[in-house]
């Protein structure tokens, strides 16, 4: 064999050799992402409809792949039996309780099983076990939903075209306030003393501001009668005594309505005095009388003093009384 042919020789043996290498290694690429080669659990589940699931879609838990689907076989009349192959290392976190239930990578993705995990007081699955299915909304529900959200965008769409339809041609508020200039005006004018109001309120603020300011003051009236304890005192001691007086001055008042009552009743001597005209023409005449017999003592008495029998008593009371009224006068000037 000549040295051209070994050289060539080893050429295909080298190109041979990193075809191998490549193969093994796509074999092993593949393998790891169908996980081939990793322990596995076999878990199924019959569905109504798969929605064109197909063996080598993914299965998936809490959003990382787990598994993919082995095998798809018809079920009874009209179900359908899906196998699945997961790691054995995410069984702990899916329960006997867990559901499967169709959903695709992304809106238009691939088709996949997702696994939603049951409740933590269930065992976990077993290689086997069956899994329930959860009701999923596919493709065509989607598209169904969107069909009648449609439906109802075209009918708002068509209802805000009549009404802007009569907003244009100035019916209702709306049309009126941008139609007719009157009532533009009038708005305009309502914005405007609403305005005067804000400036209004906006004073009144102020002017509140400044007087709770100086109620803080120090030394001012209205701060001691609301932080001195002692002119709050003061003023409770006087608003008692203003009731008391005021109590008094109630009970004096009754008294003298109860006064004024028995002064007009002809039950009292006062009251006969007062109301009865007869008794007060008797004490008329009485007074009369009694002033006619003074006046008639008066000049008796007169008459007694000038008696030769009585002029010597009189003499001597009346010297009498004038010492005693020099005495007195002396004792003054002393």
């Amino acid at each position: 064999m000549s040295a051209t042919q070994n050289k060539k020789s080893v050429i295909v043996g080298i190109f041979i050799f990193i075809g191998l290498i490549i193969f093994i290694a796509g074999v092993f690429t593949l393998g790891g992402k169908q996980k081939r080669f990793v322990s596995t659990v076999t878990l199924t589940a019959v569905f109504d409809n798969v929605n064109g699931i197909q063996a080598g879609n993914n299965v998936f838990f809490s959003g990382v792949k787990i598994g993919t689907v082995s095998k798809i076989n018809f079920y009874g009349s009209s179900q359908v039996e899906v196998t699945m192959h997961i790691e054995e290392s995410s069984k702990k976190y899916i329960h006997k309780n867990a559901m499967a239930k169709l959903s695709s990578e992304g809106f238009i993705g691939n088709k996949m099983i997702e696994i939603l995990g049951g409740s933590a007081d269930a065992p976990e699955v077993e290689d086997g076990d069956k899994l329930a299915v959860a009701a999923a909304l596919g493709t065509e529900d989607i598209m169904k939903t969107l069909q009648a959200n449609n439906k109802n965008i075209l009918a708002i769409t068509e209802d805000f075209k009549v009404v802007s339809g009569s907003i244009m041609s100035g019916k209702g508020m709306l049309g009126a306030l941008l139609t007719d200039s009157l009532m533009t005006d009038r708005l305009r004018q309502l914005t405007v003393n609403l305005e005067n109001a804000s400036a209004s309120t906006a004073r009144v603020t102020a002017a509140v501001s400044k007087y709770t300011d100086k109620l803080n003051n120090k030394g001012t009236v209205a701060n001691e009668l609301l932080t001195d304890t002692v002119v709050f005192n003061n003023l409770r001691t006087a608003v008692a005594s203003l009731k008391q007086t005021a109590a008094s001055a109630a009970e004096m008042t009754n008294n003298l309505n109860q006064t004024s009552s028995k002064l007009n009743s002809d039950k009292n001597a006062l009251g006969v005095l007062l109301n009865d005209e007869a008794t007060g023409a008797k004490l008329k005449t009485t007074v009369s009388n009694l002033e006619s017999s003074t006046q008639k003592l008066d000049e008796n008495m007169e008459a007694l003093q000038h008696n030769f029998l009585l002029r010597g008593f009189f003499r001597k009371k009346a010297k009498a009384e004038a010492k005693e009224k020099e005495k007195a006068a002396e004792e003054q000037k002393q």
